[in-house]
């Protein structure tokens, strides 16, 4: 019966070999984030129940633990930010439909390209890479951290692929690349020539729409109340997960639940719609739509309306309760420069020369940084 390893490892060749054992010898991968407080990593331990555990001392067996099933691949905790996730399991038929579909549309030959892999190996933006760069034995450099320079030195060293988050992106110099996988947040409007952007999430094995247009064998639909709900994105693909490992009540024991629909749609949460030329736009988390005075309000639009304010850096829009409007439209902004911070009406007329008036900010807040997950995700329960 197969077994769950979980890898305690930092980024780098140890890791790749590890995983590559593990898939050698017919188990399955738990990537685990060192860096994870001890209690979190122990509570991730408990909750999925891997049978070893590998670290840079050894590897260990480990009591309680339950089995995968054969032919998974990885389980992959999901970005939440409460409580225990929940893992993710990946097939290795899954994992090779997303690495062939990805190389087929971006023409990746192994003789000629090279991935960099400079995101948490523990998030599926950074373990896709690995796992694609196996799957079509594909060359791959494996940093330990991402380091604007280290990535850019890659680049001229030969690397020709890599996957990054627009936070990564801003703070490097990615022309090197033949190509720049960008996802895991809204991207910035003024994008190179060599970024495609991409959708996707740990559920569907990485991205699965590159630049508004799916992956070949990836279909995708925006509800209409009868299949998903209004507005909703899904997705249907070989690629998708077999289920989700769910911690029980039990101690010691785990269960399986499939998300998808008997027909193999996925329901993805993320409301979207498909423009005249049929590229999908992405607005944004269904439950993250904000209701100001019987408007629906999406934040991403108006996040990158007031990027284009040059006295703007970052920026995250959320929401507060109002007493008249039900919802207020807040946006929580990090200044170019401190000592010129651009002012609340300012700001407002930005957005209203793109959008509607009533996405306008109702209120502005200055900040030194914004909360963010580590894949680069604005953590908006956080902003108070």
């Amino acid at each position: 019966m197969a077994r769950l390893v979980a890898l305690a490892l930092p980024p780098g060749r140890g890791f790749v070999d590890a995983l590559r054992a593990a898939w050698d010898s017919g188990d399955a991968v738990l990537p685990v984030d060192l860096r994870l407080p001890d209690a979190a990593r122990r509570g991730l331990l408990a909750a999925l129940r891997p049978a070893v555990l590998v670290t840079a001392e050894g590897r260990h067996d480990l009591p309680g633990a339950a089995p995968v099933a054969d032919g998974d691949a990885v389980v992959v905790p999901t970005s939440g930010t409460t409580g225990i996730p929940k893992g993710v399991v990946l097939t290795h038929a899954a994992v090779e439909a997303s690495a062939r579909a990805t190389s087929a549309r971006l023409d990746v030959r192994p003789d000629r390209d090279r991935w960099l892999s400079c995101l948490p190996l523990a998030h599926i933006g950074g373990l896709a890479v690995v796992m694609r760069a196996l799957v079509t034995g594909t060359p791959l450099d494996v940093l330990a951290a991402f380091d604007p320079r280290e990535v850019e030195d890659r680049a001229r060293g030969g690397a020709t692929l890599v996957s990054l988050v627009a936070t990564a992106l801003g703070r490097t110099d990615a022309s090197g690349f033949r190509v720049v996988l960008l996802g895991g947040a809204a991207p910035p409007s003024d994008l190179p020539a060599n970024v495609v952007t991409t959708y996707g999430m740990t559920e569907s094995g990485s991205g699965v729409v590159y630049d508004g247009t799916p992956l070949d064998g990836v279909q995708v639909v925006v509800g209409d109340g009868h299949r998903g709900r209004e507005g909703e994105i899904l997705v249907r693909g070989p690629m998708l997960l077999r289920a989700y490992r769910v911690p029980a009540t039990t101690a010691g024991d785990v269960t399986e639940v499939d998300p998808r629909a008997p027909d193999g749609w996925f329901a993805t949460g993320d409301g979207g719609a498909f423009d005249a030329t049929g590229r999908l736009h992405v607005h944004g988390r269904l439950a993250e739509v904000i209701v100001s005075g019987g408007e629906k309000v999406w934040p991403a639009p108006v996040e990158d309306a007031l990027r284009q304010h040059p006295g703007v850096a970052e920026v995250a829009v959320w929401k507060r309760p109002d007493p008249e409007w039900g919802e207020r439209v807040v946006a929580w902004v990090v200044p170019t420069d401190r000592s010129s911070v651009p002012g609340a009406d300012e700001l407002r007329e930005q957005v209203r020369s793109a959008l509607p008036p009533w996405c306008a900010p109702k209120e502005v807040v200055v900040v030194d940084d914004l909360p963010r997950t580590p894949s680069g995700k604005v953590r908006r329960a956080h902003l108070t």
